[in-house]
């Protein structure tokens, strides 16, 4: 309940930061999160009910990175007899492009990133499999712009 608070609130302040928002209260809609398959930099996951289409054509959404605990970490909570505790995440919202199969972050835990520059999700799995399920999750809406 909590993180989904934290994540409405995050996701407001970044709408609010970029002038999509008016000063109205708004409502938050329930987090849909959409985990792609995890590699051995950690999980990610995505907003299936945050897909938006912005005004250059593009399709923003929320996603959430957590990067794999260190083995040594996880090593010494076990010798120690405690479960590991998993890193903390960050959210992103990013913007996708994909016709070109490019995204950039536009916001990092609510703060926004003005001027971020496209990239190409390289050989990063976890960024390749959100732009893949996010871009074919939203081709209805690409399909009406």
């Amino acid at each position: 309940m909590i993180r989904r608070s934290l994540t409405a609130l995050l996701l407001s302040c970044w709408l609010l930061g970029c002038g999509l928002l008016n000063a109205a209260p708004v409502q938050a809609g329930p987090v849909d999160w959409q985990e792609v398959a995890a590699s051995a930099e950690g999980r990610q996951w995505w907003d299936a009910g945050s897909l938006r289409l912005n005004r250059q054509g593009n399709l923003t959404v929320l996603s959430r990175f957590q990067p794999a605990a260190p083995e040594a970490a996880a090593e010494d909570e076990a010798t120690a007899g405690r479960e590991a505790r998993p890193p903390a995440s960050s959210l992103y919202v990013m913007e996708l492009d994909c016709g070109q199969n490019l995204y950039r972050d536009t916001s990092i835990n609510g703060l926004p990133q003005w001027g971020s520059s496209w990239q190409a999700a390289g050989n990063d799995g976890l960024i390749e499999a959100t732009i893949v399920a996010a871009c074919a999750a939203g081709a209805d809406l690409l399909a009406g712009f």
